[in-house]
């Protein structure tokens, strides 16, 4: 379930950080990047701040993480 949340809203992240970039000012890439070094980072290291977060908020964990 947290694996679920996890890749909707770094998709989500990704998204809008694109709208905003073509719509509001190209900068907005630098978010896009930044979503995916955290995604690289998490998959390196087997350690996600959002799966902390979303823990935190009582996102119910399924036993299978995107980080571990």
């Amino acid at each position: 379930m947290i694996n679920r949340y996890i890749r909707a809203i770094a998709g989500t992240f990704i998204l809008i950080s694109l709208l905003l970039a073509v719509y509001v000012n190209i900068n907005w890439l630098w978010f896009t990047g930044f979503v995916g070094i955290n995604l690289l980072q998490s998959s390196l290291t087997r350690w996600c701040l959002m799966e902390k977060i979303l823990k935190k908020l009582g996102v119910k964990d399924d036993g299978e993480s995107c980080c571990a």
